[in-house]
């Protein structure tokens, strides 16, 4: 087997002709991307206009830049559609008489290291996690039953001898975002009277009790979502522990941040409310939503999309989203549907996709196990 080595270069040192590998950030330039400045410019071009879920083109281009330099990427190894502002990559290739690096191949980071699961785990004992996101508690569209009746399901109140059996061996419920549905009508920035307060505050006291009963009977971690009363600009801070102050009782009460990372007897989970990956939807194409998940993680970067279209915290001495260690379960809240996937790394990773369903919108929940090999999926409608 013969193996061919190749100089790594910067931007500014390429050469015509010359094969060599470069390492940088890739930019997308996109004629459809929505700017701040377009609504104070004076002449406005005619364009097509852009769909509200995705602003791609057939005329879209990628760039590269490192520290020295810039420039456009050609050639049909690299497909625009498939990429976005913030990946970085190295790439195989060579400079072209018209000034464009010609990419032969793609060198991606691929899945990060693994730890593995300790030699006491048991892959047969029962343990399961219950993911659930979009409550929306308070809106138009909701119904308080059915939360009722997942709280009585998940709590052993409700069901069959089996899924009474089952719900005994649940270890933690997480709330992946989105749990109430403020009034934006009266978030106007007006001060408000005690009756509109109140009105203000009733979705929170309604989730505060559901809360308080699942608190009661086992762990529950509640992630702050794009619509909850939390920063916009991620990593979002956990939800205050005063808006729940009967579940705040309870030490089994975590209030989390968004993202969220956790271990269960030695399972890695990490997971969004899902605003990282419905941003990166918006400039780049994949068939599923799964897809954009993969290659977050492929990518090894949470948001990458970050700060340039999704707002977040202007970190300086560090980036927290970058994913150092590979979960074993990656999960992500708000979807429009269920979806699940397995993929596997170079060095023996092993990682679970799940894509949780909006409840208001599905009366879903997802229950996982705690294994890896042998994970179930549980697509619990509530009717």
């Amino acid at each position: 087997m013969s193996f061919c080595y190749y100089a790594v270069c910067t931007i500014l040192g390429l050469e015509d002709g010359k094969e060599c590998i470069i390492v940088g950030t890739v930019y997308k330039q996109m004629q459809l991307k929505p700017s701040i400045l377009d609504e104070y410019s004076k002449e406005r071009s005619v364009t097509s206009i852009a769909q509200p879920h995705n602003f791609m083109h057939p005329d879209d281009y990628l760039i590269l830049e490192d520290d020295s330099g810039r420039v456009k990427l050609a050639g049909n190894v690299l497909s625009p559609s498939m990429y976005a502002t913030g990946v970085v990559a190295a790439l195989h290739g060579k400079e072209g008489s018209d000034g464009g690096f010609y990419v032969q191949s793609v060198l991606e980071a691929g899945l990060p290291p693994q730890r593995p699961l300790h030699s006491g785990y048991n892959l047969k004992e029962n343990k399961y996690v219950v993911l659930v996101s979009g409550l929306l508690v308070g809106s138009m569209k909701s119904n308080p039953l059915q939360f009722q009746l997942l709280v009585d399901y998940v709590t052993g109140h409700s069901g069959d001898e089996q899924e009474q059996s089952m719900a005994s061996q649940i270890v933690r419920v997480i709330i992946a975002g989105d749990s109430v549905d403020m009034q934006q009508s009266l978030l106007a920035g007006q001060s408000l009277g005690l009756k509109d307060q109140g009105r203000l505050a009733e979705p929170i006291k309604e989730l505060d009790l559901a809360l308080t009963q699942l608190a009661a009977a086992m762990p529950v971690d509640i992630m702050p979502g794009p619509n909850d009363p939390a920063n916009f600009s991620l990593p979002q801070q956990p939800l205050h522990k005063c808006l729940f102050s009967g579940a705040s009782a309870y030490n089994t009460f975590v209030c989390a941040t968004n993202p969220h990372q956790f271990d269960i007897d030695g399972v890695c989970f990490l997971g969004t409310s899902g605003q990282n990956i419905d941003d990166l939807a918006k400039y780049s194409d994949a068939k599923e939503i799964l897809d954009y998940m993969e290659r977050t993680l492929k990518w090894r970067h949470l948001a990458p999309t970050a700060p340039d279209t999704l707002g977040c915290y202007p970190f300086t001495d560090r980036d927290p989203f970058v994913i150092e260690d590979c979960p074993h379960v990656y999960f992500c809240g708000n979807q429009k549907k269920y979806a699940s996937r397995v993929i596997q790394g170079y060095e023996g990773q092993v990682v679970r996709l799940v894509c949780i369903p909006s409840f208001r919108e599905t009366g879903s929940a997802v229950v996982e196990k705690g294994g890896i090999t042998e994970i179930k999926n549980h697509w619990n409608t509530v009717q």
